[in-house]
């Protein structure tokens, strides 16, 4: 593998998955590229800065000429790099179609110059749109809702179409919600947590009822590396297999880990184009590369919230910079 170079390296998921792949032996070289964001923070990477394998260069995956130098003799690229809050999409899917699309491109454009040997493309399972019954496989068709999901499945259009243009050894992989340490605190777990743990009130969406699969976010990155060193060049991945909730189911498993109750939650109107249910079939990935989620729900996510109630040094500053309409209302989208 020799090197690789992580697009949003600094982000939750990415800075996982550095982590992961740097203590891996036949890797020398990580290279993270990072544009900190709101939600990249160099904390995030912690211990992977003790080893000499990384290097860190701050910038933007929209920098067509800094895209170049830096995948210049890289080994594979691993591509994060995303603007991905549903919510902030609604006010500036300008900034998302920028970001996610033309951003996708240039790292493509440069990957193929480059003659870079693997490609993975992080996406979501919200390109398949609301699925109120049965499940999606990778074969199913794009129908994005918002216009984050929207933008992930043009960037993922983009990239297969890298593969079948000019053979871009590319694959994608859609996974479903995660959860973990170090998540940005305007998601639902983090912003759930943190205002708990202040004694602060939250709120859900309609009646609770929306369905998300919950992913421990070490078991994506152990999906990730699987379909970096084994996947099929031009296939999509689905990486599931967490912990199906409605938004209610969850609030359930976090009010009594942190000392709260019911009087905590008041239920507001749901939000314009909030999907009801989200599902993928994940048997190709287990079939194919042997992938297997490992980490159990309530225990792992009894690990986050602690993390939480150990580092309010970390988020405190976050939640202060949230916009005042996520930290007053203390709901977001799922």
């Amino acid at each position: 593998m020799k090197h690789v170079l992580v697009t949003g390296g600094a982000g939750f998921i990415g800075s996982h998955f550095v982590k992961q792949i740097i203590q891996a032996e036949d890797v020398t070289r990580v290279t993270v590229l990072d544009a900190l964001t709101y939600a990249g923070h160099m904390e995030n990477l912690g211990v992977a800065f003790l080893s000499e394998k990384l290097r860190f260069v701050h910038g933007d995956i929209r920098d067509a000429a800094l895209v170049h130098e830096v995948t210049t003799g890289q080994t594979a690229v691993v591509h994060f790099a995303a603007e991905s809050h549903v919510d902030r999409s609604y006010a500036a899917a300008d900034a998302f179609l920028s970001s996610n699309v033309l951003g996708t491109q240039n790292l493509l454009d440069a990957a193929r110059r480059h003659n870079v040997e693997r490609f993975v493309h992080i996406s979501t399972d919200e390109v398949y749109g609301p699925l109120p019954a049965g499940s999606a496989t990778e074969n199913s068709p794009l129908r994005p809702s918002v216009p984050y999901a929207a933008a992930k499945a043009a960037s993922d259009l983009v990239a297969l179409s890298a593969y079948q243009t000019h053979g871009v050894p590319v694959c994608i992989t859609r996974s479903s919600n995660n959860y973990g340490p170090y998540q940005y605190p305007e998601k639902i777990i983090p912003l759930f947590v943190t205002r708990l743990l202040k004694s602060e009130p939250v709120t859900l969406h309609g009646r609770g009822q929306h369905v998300r699969n919950w992913l421990h976010v070490e078991d994506h990155c152990q999906g990730i590396e699987r379909v970096l060193r084994g996947g099929n060049p031009g296939e999509v991945y689905n990486i599931g297999g967490g912990t199906d909730l409605t938004s209610h189911e969850l609030t359930s498993h976090i009010l009594p880990l942190c000392g709260a109750d019911w009087d905590a939650v008041t239920y507001i109107p749901d939000r314009q184009a909030n999907d009801i249910r989200y599902s993928m079939a994940w048997d190709k990935i287990a079939g194919q590369l042997g992938y297997r989620p490992e980490r159990n729900f309530d225990e792992a996510l009894a690990e986050t919230v602690d993390w939480y109630r150990r580092n309010p040094e970390r988020w405190a500053p976050l939640v202060a910079a949230l916009p005042r309409r996520t930290v007053e209302r203390g709901a977001v989208h799922v």
